[in-house]
């Protein structure tokens, strides 16, 4: 008899668990540089081929990482997982582990700031870059040739909450054999089910939702056993972009209510955009579980819920933003996002102030464009914080 799957808040308990002598209940942090060998000859077959649960250097691997990417892997659905000590080392390493001098990437364009510095950092190397709309999928299929070594976009995009077809553009990719990366953290993998849907490599930085309590930085790569270990890994253990192993126990213990904060937030996202569509001080309320989202359905289909995010345009441009902003009791300024804590940013003059104006106007992110993260507050706290400010 086949053994029932577990649901994702369970695995995001148990997933991955390993114990040590002692049978400690909680997750064990293995605080250590390096690792002893018996002999002389344990050490040199380790250096040739080491094993799941054998370990060299904790930039190679560590039991308290091996864990913390063990439950990715199995939250995800993917049959691996390597953890990078951010979220941009994690979009490094997947793009810079496939491509070299005459490789072409094709990319959404509504992107966030780091990334598309990144992908503009590619092209100094010889690497050719496409931008397209990715909610336009003839512009997918124009851009994707043969010899496309890769596509890359934010299933949700930042700020603007764009939503991408993953299923479609997945299907335009392999039809030239090209890798499907999704960065995934405006999604979660509560809500998403990328690698189902046709990713073959799923990126997150795991300082957001699965920190959740803004404490450390993390990033994960996922995908197939072979990319994880055969591509990804030599290029990141030594590029040194290894995760610390007091982070992945960080992540470890908020990957235990990540389910739970997750879905609560989405609920009060959702009470959020329905209760300020009409404010007077707002001239457009940007949340995919709202009916009137360009892509509402999509977003249904693809993630089940409208997710934890939401784009406000107050009226009157960055001095109106501005206002609103410093009028804030509650919520607060800052940068980061899917925190315990709601926050709110300015992208224009943050996340994407390097980005050319006429850039910016193009990707809909206007000077009076806030992004605001729901945290745990009560939604009737945060609905009045936000009315007080705009009114």
């Amino acid at each position: 008899m086949t053994e029932r799957p577990l649901h994702k808040r369970s695995l995001a308990i148990h997933a991955g668990t390993r114990r040590s002598q002692y049978g400690e209940m909680a997750e064990a942090m293995f605080m250590t540089q390096g690792f002893v060998y018996d002999s002389a000859e344990q050490a040199a077959a380790r250096f040739q081929k080491s094993g799941p649960d054998e370990f060299i250097y904790a930039r190679y691997g560590n039991p308290t990482n091996r864990m913390f990417e063990d439950r990715i892997a199995a939250l995800e659905g993917t049959e691996d997982a390597f953890a990078t000590n951010s979220g941009m080392s994690a979009v490094n390493g997947a793009l810079m582990s496939v491509c070299r001098a005459g490789s072409h990437i094709v990319a959404a364009r509504a992107l966030f700031g780091s990334n598309l510095y990144l992908l503009d950092l590619l092209t100094r190397f010889g690497v050719e870059v496409t931008l397209v709309d990715g909610t336009d999928l003839d512009q997918w299929r124009g851009a994707v040739r043969p010899g496309t070594t890769a596509v890359f976009f934010e299933s949700v995009s930042n700020p603007t909450l764009e939503i991408i077809d993953i299923q479609a553009v997945a299907r335009i990719a392999h039809a030239h054999d090209a890798i499907v990366m999704v960065d995934n953290v405006f999604a979660t993998p509560v809500f998403s089910q990328a690698a189902a849907q046709g990713a073959d490599v799923v990126i997150y930085s795991t300082t957001k939702h699965m920190d959740g309590a803004g404490r450390g930085l993390g990033g994960v790569i996922c995908g197939t056993r072979q990319f994880i270990r055969e591509t990804v890994e030599p290029y990141v253990k030594h590029s040194g972009g290894a995760i610390s192993p007091f982070n992945s126990w960080l992540l470890l213990t908020g990957l235990t209510t990540l389910d739970l904060r997750v879905r609560e937030m989405s609920r009060s996202a959702l009470a959020i955009a329905t209760a300020l569509q009409s404010h007077p001080g707002l001239t457009r309320v940007i949340y995919p579980g709202l009916a009137d989202h360009l892509q509402h359905d999509l977003a249904i289909r693809q993630m089940g819920e409208g997710g934890t995010m939401l784009a406000l345009e107050v009226a009157g441009g960055q001095d109106g933003a501005f206002r609103m902003l410093n009028r804030l009791r509650l919520i607060l300024i800052s940068n980061n996002l899917g925190d315990a804590k709601s926050i709110v940013t300015h992208p224009a003059t943050t996340t994407h102030q390097r980005l050319p104006e006429e850039d910016r106007a193009r990707l809909g992110i206007t000077p009076g464009l806030i992004r605001l993260s729901v945290g745990l507050e009560h939604p009737d706290d945060l609905i009045a914080d936000l009315q007080q400010a705009l009114d």
